[in-house]
């Protein structure tokens, strides 16, 4: 009788995740969409030179998986908001006008901006596509904040103390997932651009601090599959600069050069790709994954090869 209810709850536990899974591919069908979910990992400061010696065993099983290049290259300067705006707003700073390390406002007047005041971004794309998506932001720098139309979003928050409590970024990213199951999340670590400051870039200190990031990387990969949205989830790690000695900003390639690292759902195992790639088209990338038209102001462009 006990074998009988185990089989019986083992068909019904079956029945119930092929249901769920076809579902998730009927509304993938229906919206277009390549992934239901997809979580993107920013790691500021962070520089294609370091990845081969950087001990970071999460983020090479996504390599190996997915696709990548260590060459996208940076906007100028190779600082920090002029990058990550133009990762999420699909265009380089002589549109979007964020120029600076610290900008929170356009130093140049956007070319243009949507209803919430702000030039257009991939935040607001999928909102206007899907009203009802679950979207989030997390960071460490609170700098983030004014570069994601925090207007589009159902949740932003700062990871407060993170030099304290480094585990805090990572440990509201699992809550968010467990609990919500975005379709968009961005999760922002303000490292390891702070030890490249501290320490220096191309030290030991750098690489241990990759090495400590790629096990929150791990955690939020776990949190994904244990919340069972990571068969149909795509995972993207990337930067905004590089850097070299104890700074950035300047045209170096250890400062400009920076990887892309894209794994998941509809992702061709395809390893390094030689197509180029800027700051802006991660955008479009995300706006190819979500089949959203991308506005005329935009001038990144997806980059195709790495789907299916």
């Amino acid at each position: 009788m006990k074998k009988l209810l185990n089989l019986l709850i083992l068909i019904v536990f079956s029945a119930a995740v092929l249901t769920s899974c076809k579902n998730d591919e009927n509304k993938n069908s229906e919206t277009g969409w390549k992934a239901e979910h997809v979580v993107f990992i920013g790691l500021d400061g962070w520089g294609a030179y370091s990845v081969e010696r950087a001990d970071m065993p999460n983020v090479k099983e996504l390599m190996n998986k997915g696709c990548y290049t260590l060459k996208k290259r940076s906007v100028l300067p190779s600082s920090s908001a002029v990058n990550w705006a133009s990762i999420f707003m699909g265009a380089g700073p002589e549109l979007h006008g964020y120029t600076e390390w610290g900008s929170k406002v356009p130093e140049l007047p956007s070319r243009e901006v949507n209803k919430n005041g702000i030039f257009p971004n991939i935040f607001q794309l999928l909102r206007d596509a899907a009203p009802t998506a679950e979207i989030g932001v997390m960071y460490e720098w609170e700098g983030i904040k004014y570069l994601v139309d925090t207007l589009t979003l159902n949740y932003f928050a700062l990871a407060q103390d993170y030099l304290d409590n480094p585990t805090a970024l990572c440990e509201m990213a699992e809550k968010y997932i467990r609990e919500k199951k975005p379709a968009l999340t961005a999760i922002i670590f303000d490292n390891p651009d702070h030890v490249g400051h501290a320490d220096g870039h191309n030290t030991p200190a750098y690489y241990d601090m990759l090495k400590e990031l790629d096990t929150y990387i791990g955690r939020i990969i776990s949190t994904m599959k244990e919340s069972g949205i990571y068969d149909n989830s795509i995972i993207i790690v990337t930067s905004d600069h590089g850097g070299i000695d104890k700074g950035h900003g300047g045209k170096t390639m250890a400062e400009m050069e920076t990887p892309f690292i894209i794994s998941g759902k509809n992702i061709r195992q395809g390893g390094a790709f030689n197509e180029s790639m800027m700051q802006y088209d991660c955008a479009s990338t995300i706006a190819h994954i979500f089949n959203l038209e991308q506005p005329q102001v935009w001038i990144g462009r997806p980059v195709k090869q790495i789907f299916k």
